[in-house]
Order: C-alpha cells, then structure tokens, then sequence
C-alpha cells in the first residue's frame, strides 16, 4: 500500500458517509412523496454545475460511453433504489444494496479479468449480514416488484461500476468532467420520468430550498466529485467496500438526532459492517477461486502509485425517501 492509500480512501470514504444524512435531511426538510423530483434536484443542478466548472464536454465515442454510464449510475439507479424504498418493509433495499460487493466482483471476473478471492467473497458476505442486523426490522411478506426493483438497481450501480473501471476516461479528462457527464446525463433521463409521473415542482419553503441546496451541493457535487476523484486509483472491490458507511451513517444520524434507539444487535451488526468496510480496504492476497477466467477486451491498465486510470462510481446512491421508508434504510451509495 503506498503512502498516499490511507488519506485517499479516508477522502473517498466522506461520499458515503455524506450520502448517509440523506435520508434525515429529506424526512425532516423535503417535501413527502417526491422522490423523482428529489432525485431530479440532486443529479441535474450538481451535473450542471459541475460542467460549467469542468468546461470539457464529451467527444466522439465518449458522448454514448457517458449517457450509458450516466444513466447506470443515476438515471436507472435512482428510480429503481425508490421504488424499491417505498415498496419494501424497513431496511430490506439497504440489505440487497450491501449485497454490491459480490455483484462487482462477479462482474469483474468478465469485463475485467480479475479473479475473486476468497478473502474477498467472505468479506462481502460478513459486509451485507452486518448491514442486514442494522437496518432490518420484521415486517409483512415482502413485495417482488420491490424485490426486483433493489435487486435492478444494485445491478445498475455495479455494472457502472465496472464498466466505468474498464473504459477508464479520456486522455486529459479529469474526474471532475467525467462526474459532471455522468450527473447531468442521468438528471436528463429522470426529468420526464419525473414531469409524467409526479408532475409539477411541489410549492416549496425556506427550509426544503435549504435541504435541496444541501442535497445538490454538498450531498452531490462535492461528494460525487471526491468518490471518483478517489476512485480511480482503487479497485473496483475496494470502493464498494465503503458503501456500508451509508448505513452506517445513517443509523448513527437516526440514534444521535432523532431519537431512534440502537439495540446490541444493531450495535454487533454496525461493528461487523465497519470491520469488513476496513478489512475490504486492505490488499488482498493472489490466492483466488477457481480457474483464472478468460479476460473479455484488452488487459486493465496497471495502477502503480499515484497513477489514476480514471474514476469508477460505486454502489452507492441517494437515501430511499419517503414516508414509508425506514429510517434506517438508506442506499449502498450514493
């Protein structure tokens, strides 16, 4: 591990822990019932912003390698980890996005080359149980549209994931119009699916302009920007490996500011959560399952220190809102 690995994964690391207030701050400041325009309000304005500071606007193939991964990491995955909020009992869509590990490293294996541990699969496994014995609560039978819908946006998040890792970015392009491409690709997909299915900005007051600036600003622009400035130079297993820290977030946010009490079990689930978040940060050893896999496309380009091969957006995404979501189950984000 070289010298700079601990401060970068430390700067990575404050995306999903911002990401973990998002909930909180949209229960207690934002209008109910809204989350596509929620959505919306998060990915365009922070998207266009940060294109007008990148001032680098797609080329060539690089115009639809941006709206497939702009619409992967935001526009699909957005709709998709709401629907699933709204429609599944307490923290289940947290628990099937904590399952986002597996997903990329199974990805990995075709698009990437790279051959899963078993270092790395058990990790995965002690990452979602932990996350499971903080947010899930016993509640009705579960909804399979809901089911489907957690499941399709863990899916969406991971294959961006690596996609994203694969294609790299082009040559001086940095992360920050790489993050600006993707934001504003994605907010452009929600805008109709957002007019059609919930209609006109709701009336808004001095305290939901504050959440939505905080939600855009800071919760977006600024923890986008550090997730995939961080990213590129980690591997794809490493940066999901730090989505727990939404939940995490968000739990300690619930227990501290509103109220919400943390039994032992949520408190033995948080500590194996945050122990697979730092053991999956660590390098992990050559020993590996099965046979090496056929590499899909051209080898990755080797990372050594300081190099950056361009940003990779992880599991992670915006806190499922609403009335009927559990305080307790934000996304594996964002």
């Amino acid at each position: 591990m070289d010298a700079k690995r601990p401060a970068l994964t430390a700067l990575t690391a404050l995306a999903p822990i911002s990401w973990g207030s998002t909930y909180a701050v949209t229960t207690e400041f934002l209008p109910p019932d809204r989350p596509l325009f929620t959505a919306l309000l998060r990915a365009l304005p922070a998207g266009l912003l940060l294109l007008a500071l990148a001032r680098v606007l797609p080329r060539g193939v690089w115009w639809g390698k941006a709206a497939v991964l702009g619409a992967l990491n935001i526009g699909a995955f957005f709709p998709l980890l709401f629907l699933s909020a709204y429609r599944l009992p307490g923290g289940m869509a947290a628990v099937v996005g904590s399952t986002g590990p597996l997903f990329v490293a199974g990805l990995s294996v075709a698009l990437l080359g790279d051959r899963p541990t078993l270092r790395t699969l058990l990790t995965g496994i002690t990452a979602a149980l932990g996350v499971s014995l903080v947010v899930l609560k016993a509640a009705g039978a579960l909804d399979l549209v809901g089911v489907l819908a957690a499941l399709a946006s863990t899916a969406s998040m991971s294959t961006g994931t690596v996609l994203t890792k694969r294609w790299g970015r082009p040559d001086g392009v940095g992360p920050l119009a790489l993050t600006a491409w993707q934001l504003t690709a994605g907010g452009l997909l929600i805008a109709p699916v957002a007019l059609v299915a919930e209609g006109g900005p709701p009336p808004l007051d001095g305290r939901a302009i504050g959440g939505y600036l905080y939600l855009a600003l800071a919760n977006t622009a600024v923890a986008y920007w550090l997730w995939f400035r961080g990213i590129g130079r980690l591997t794809a297993t490493q940066v999901t490996f730090l989505g727990p820290l939404s939940p995490l977030t968000a739990a300690v946010i619930g227990w501290a500011a509103l109220g919400q009490a943390l039994t032992p079990v949520q408190s033995a689930g948080m500590t194996l959560a945050f122990g697979a978040t730092v053991f999956g940060q660590l390098r992990a050893r050559t020993t590996t399952i099965g046979p090496a896999p056929t590499t899909v496309g051209p080898a990755p380009a080797t990372v050594g220190p300081g190099q950056d091969v361009g940003p990779t957006p992880v599991a992670g995404g915006p806190t499922p809102v609403g009335p009927t979501a559990s305080a307790l189950a934000p996304c594996s984000e964002g």
